[in-house]
């Protein structure tokens, strides 16, 4: 028997807002975060604009809890998982078997960082308590132990698909009746390492993006957090509040064509939006809204929107990327779309494609331009496709 997963409640944090209430307002103002460096310490700070979370490290650390000098990446992922619990309203949580399934690409790079400017001119300076949480699962574990978590714990490091592989391993432990709830999804911190990397990649684009545009140039990075509280049916019932939605479908694939390019035929996007479709039970004409991956660049763009043609021959559903929103958070993308493809399916909502004009060639696709609300609204189909072809789509339907 397979056995339902509910989304019981969501946080985020982001470059739109620290609370997925500033979130979804700024969303529905088409408000963008997207501006000039401000609290990142680098040479580019005037040359790429990005998606920074408006607060300093020391404001971040009082609204975590954290002690000042954590990483920003912990204090990010720690503000967001609260505030989804908050939410999710459980009150016994202690005597459940709960996990929490974190994803990051960076850990603790940006204190490592810090360090080594010291270390590497005097090897003699630097505090080495700065790089003793480097590593993705040292993050993980910082929050889980705040959150009080210790039956599960688990830190999924897949590129740019990383959360969105976390709440899919959520459901699995779900499904497969090993938890009973689990907080999921993915956080990441602006670092010097990331933006050098995507800047030699030659990826970046000087002006604010423009995804799925036929004149778009790149992608602006971001920062951020965000994660989904799923439960089993029998916690749904015991909670006194109403889900948010439940996640049907969920499926990873992998092309296998390139370490940081996807195949021009989509590949890798088809297998995994089948795949999601085939395990919700669902067709293509099923799907009222797709969160696109959508990064801007000139690969993803249309490697995505190839995939989506073909699947969806012609009759594509109403579709946009918040990444113009939110610049691209990298592992916490995945997770920051799932809290807006949640709330869409909930409320009705299909959210802009900022700064889109021109349809790509060859693809009739269209996103929209517009906040919206779809009372008809009922499948959501959320794409997340990372590095190394590791691709993974999630869809969240109506209760």
């Amino acid at each position: 028997m397979s056995r339902p997963v509910f989304i019981a409640g969501v946080g985020v944090i982001s470059a739109i807002g620290n609370t997925t209430a500033q979130n979804l307002l700024s969303l529905e103002r088409a408000e963008t975060g997207i501006a000039a460096i401000k609290y990142l310490d680098t040479e580019h700070r005037d040359e790429f604009p990005v998606g920074e979370v408006k607060l300093n490290n020391e404001e971040l650390a009082e609204l975590s809890g954290f002690k000042p000098g954590t990483s920003r990446t912990a204090m990010l992922s720690l503000i967001a998982a609260k505030e989804a619990l908050t939410d999710a309203g459980i009150s016994n949580f202690a005597g459940l078997r709960s996990g929490f399934i974190s994803a990051n690409t960076v850990g603790g790079m940006d204190k490592t960082e810090d360090f080594f400017r010291e270390f590497l001119p005097d090897n003699t300076k630097g505090f080495l308590q700065k790089v003793i949480n480097h590593e993705c699962g040292a993050v993980t574990n910082l929050v889980a132990d705040k959150l009080g978590i210790r039956h599960y714990v688990s830190t999924i490091s897949t590129a740019c698909s990383s959360s969105a592989n976390a709440i899919m391993y959520g459901a699995r432990l779900i499904k497969n009746n090993m938890l009973d709830v689990v907080i999921a999804g993915g956080t990441d911190a602006l670092t010097r390492f990331t933006l050098n990397g995507f800047n030699t990649l030659m990826i970046l684009d000087k002006q604010p993006c423009q995804p799925f545009d036929a004149n778009r140039r790149g992608l602006n990075l971001g920062e951020g957090a965000g994660y989904v509280v799923l439960v089993s049916e029998r916690i749904a019932l015991s909670i006194k509040k109403e889900m948010y939605c439940t996640l049907t479908g969920f499926h990873n694939a992998n092309d296998a064509y390139h370490q940081t390019a996807s195949s021009s035929e989509g590949t890798g996007s088809l297998l995994a939006m089948k795949g999601a479709l085939q395990k919700a039970g669902l067709q293509p004409s099923d799907i009222n809204y797709i969160n696109l991956h959508g990064t801007g660049t000139q690969n993803n763009d249309s490697s995505e929107g190839a995939a989506i043609n073909t699947l969806f021959a012609g009759h594509s559903p109403k579709m946009s990327s918040t990444k113009a929103f939110t610049g691209h958070t990298l592992g916490a993308s995945g997770g920051i779309e799932a809290v807006f493809s949640a709330l869409a399916v909930q409320r009705g909502l299909t959210y802009p494609n900022l700064r889109f004009e021109t349809p790509m060639e060859g693809l009739p696709l269209t996103p929209e331009t517009h906040f919206s609300k779809q009372p008809g609204l009922k499948q959501v189909l959320s794409n997340s496709f990372g590095f190394g072809g590791n691709c993974s789509s999630l869809i969240f339907s109506k209760l």
